[in-house]
């Protein structure tokens, strides 16, 4: 017979990774459900919201500065914004000044799908989250600091 593989964690529940996880995995299916009537991934989602915030700052958006914003790998930013122009949400024009970055910009019928996907999403969110109450705030504080001390390491 084997030994019994040893774990830091007494328990899963001792575990933040595992509690994080469950969470995520259960906020996920909340936000999908409120996202696939509308034709969108999570991920979609993220990457035109991240499109519409750095639109307001600036008419020459790039790939790069939506993966920078979204902490999202280039690549797989790529692979979405095809996939976002292929259901004419965004488009893609030469850059004003460098030739190797294309301008992306939110159509309007891209604007429409966005602006009907904060609403359920941030409902959801404010549901999601109620239960912290007032703590909710200090939650944001917490997860915000673990991206500052864990992005610098990618």
């Amino acid at each position: 017979m084997s030994q019994p593989i040893d774990f830091h964690f007494k328990k899963p529940e001792d575990s933040p990774g595992y509690l994080l996880g469950q969470l995520t995995q259960l906020w996920q299916r909340k936000q999908k459900q409120v996202l696939d009537p509308l034709d969108l991934t999570h991920t979609q989602f993220v990457l035109l919201c991240a499109l519409a915030w750095l639109s307001r700052a600036s008419d020459t958006v790039t790939q790069v500065d939506i993966a920078t914003m979204s902490n999202a790998d280039r690549m797989m930013v790529s692979k979405v914004l095809r996939t976002l122009e292929e259901k004419k949400f965004i488009t893609r024009q030469e850059h004003p000044t460098d030739t190797r970055a294309k301008a992306i910009r939110l159509t309007p019928e891209g604007e429409t799908v966005l602006k009907k996907a904060i609403v359920s999403v941030e409902t959801v969110d404010l549901d999601f989250f109620d239960s912290l109450g007032t703590q909710v705030t200090g939650f944001n504080a917490t997860m915000a600091a673990l991206i500052t001390a864990n992005a610098a390491e990618l």
